[in-house]
């Protein structure tokens, strides 16, 4: 009978141990970003620099579309595997709701102020490597915290082109963005996958 029940327990410990292993959620919220962001990106300076086309600019409206749908996909997701939201996962997710606040905000400002194409790239790119930063001091990942530093110091460059060099703005800020989101963003997916399979 004794021999029952201390097999009961290691069942119990070990299937305890399997559910909080899996409580790493949110693996692909920076990739469901950061490719729709780069990719738009560099669509429009494609456009700008070899088609001279002007509509590109309306291409910025499929960021918060498309982000959002695959944001509120992976979140039902990852809900539906652990049932719950920690803490830190509430505060991450808030934290990057701010920033796509500030983001809109920060660019309807600038633009009837216009100073747009002078400075919101450069806004845009230090959001993008202070809440890389932010979300691996967070998770104690490091090389999140690592590209969110390398991104926020390169979120000045798109300040050197100016004028007619504006385009190139576009491209130096998919490059942010790469590092930013979808560099850690890979890394962390292979982070989870990896401690889950343990």
């Amino acid at each position: 009978m004794q021999e029952t029940i201390d097999e009961l327990d290691i069942i119990t410990r070990v299937r305890g141990e399997v559910a909080s292993r899996k409580e790493v959620t949110g693996e692909n919220l920076f990739l469901a970003w950061g490719y729709p962001t780069a990719i738009v990106l560099l669509l429009e300076f494609a456009a700008l620099m070899f088609w001279n086309e002007d509509w590109c600019g309306w291409l910025w409206a499929g960021i918060p579309l498309i982000g959002t749908l695959l944001m509120v996909y992976f979140l039902n997701k990852d809900y539906e595997r652990t049932r719950r939201r920690t803490l830190d996962e509430n505060v991450i997710l808030v934290m990057w709701i701010f920033i796509g606040f500030a983001s809109c905000v920060g660019g309807l400002a600038m633009g009837f102020a216009g100073v747009f194409q002078q400075s919101f790239f450069s806004y845009l790119g230090l959001l993008c490597g202070m809440g890389c930063f932010m979300t691996g001091i967070i998770l104690h990942f490091r090389p999140k915290t690592v590209c969110g530093i390398i991104a926020s110091m390169l979120s000045v460059v798109p300040l050197f082109f100016q004028g007619d060099q504006w385009p190139w703005q576009l491209l130096a800020t998919a490059v942010i963005v790469i590092i930013a989101l979808i560099i850690p963003g890979h890394l962390f997916k292979q982070y989870v996958k990896h401690y889950e399979s343990i």
